[in-house]
């Protein structure tokens, strides 16, 4: 059956690749502590803009927060005079809280996230036992993305793409020639993500980023995280489909579906949870609102024991 979805999105990529117009300017903004990248995308013609996978500083010992990572991004989109439109999460992250609602404050935009986040709050809503005031139905956020859905920075078109597996939500969002993958996969060295969290599954994981790369080789693709695979000295999160499909260690060209599937599950078990996974998910199917705070004014973080 054609994939109509990614038939458009080839045809948005194909028309950047041949007009240097519809390519996005993009800067990274790597945070060491959670290896994660936060992407500022401006269309140079208008100085659009759309922020995605923000990341809000926590001491996990302490419980503070902080703003340094966020306050990076804000000074460059002021720097630049951009005009932020869209603050785009690519799921519910399992390893950072994200600093949205901050940037939102300072910058505007729409905060959004893949429609699919409702079931995730509904999972995780039961395991935290979050109570009948944290509604299960993707309201926090202002925006929700279906698959194929098309937006706009300035004069670049936008597309998103249904990417299930690392979670059920992860969403990728293309913008002329460029890919942001969240947490399918990482640099070719360094391989894929894990698909053990709950809603996960290895094999759907395998035909989201199969479905990635059929795009055309020459897109940009932009990871969520580096963690410097074996032998690598510096950090890297610009790479294209060509060379993911040619170098990928785990999901190159030849390798089959239960291949991958097979090492993805043997390798998982191995992983241990992420450090800010209690924190960071709680926060983030809240749209990166802190559970609302108690009766003394404090917020609190909940940790279910024995749960995962």
């Amino acid at each position: 059956m054609t994939d109509s979805v990614l038939t458009k999105a080839s045809a948005i990529v194909e028309a950047a690749l041949a007009d240097e117009a519809r390519k996005p300017t993009i800067a990274g903004f790597f945070d060491e502590a959670t290896y994660t990248i936060t992407y500022v995308v401006s269309d140079p013609a208008t100085s659009r803009a759309a922020i995605i996978d923000s990341v809000l500083d926590y001491d996990p010992a302490s419980g503070r927060t902080g703003f340094a990572s966020a306050d990076r991004v804000v000074d460059y989109v002021t720097t630049n005079a951009l005009s932020v439109d869209w603050l785009i999460e690519t799921h519910a992250h399992a390893d950072h809280l994200s600093a949205a609602p901050y940037l939102q404050e300072k910058l505007g935009g729409k905060l959004a996230i893949g429609r699919e986040i409702i079931r995730v709050q509904e999972v995780f809503g039961k395991i935290f036992n979050a109570g009948t005031d944290f509604e299960r139905d993707g309201s926090q956020f202002d925006h929700l993305f279906d698959d194929g859905d098309t937006f706009a920075i300035g004069n670049l078109e936008g597309i998103a793409l249904h990417v299930p597996g690392h979670t059920p939500a992860d969403m990728a969002f293309l913008v002329g020639d460029a890919a942001f993958v969240g947490d399918t996969m990482f640099m070719p060295d360094y391989g894929t993500a894990r698909a053990d969290f709950p809603g996960g599954d290895a094999r759907q994981l395998f035909r989201s980023i199969r479905r990635l790369l059929d795009l055309p080789r020459d897109t940009r693709l932009f990871m969520c995280h580096d963690y410097k695979a074996p032998g690598r000295d510096d950090y890297a999160w610009e790479t294209t489909v060509g060379q993911q499909r040619d170098g990928n260690v785990h999901v190159r060209d030849g390798v089959e579906e239960e291949e991958f599937v097979e090492m993805r599950t043997n390798r998982d078990r191995k992983l241990d949870m992420p450090t800010l996974i209690m924190p960071s998910v709680q926060v983030n199917i809240r749209a990166g609102h802190l559970p609302e705070p108690e009766d003394n004014g404090v917020s609190y973080i909940k940790i279910p024991v024995n749960a995962l």
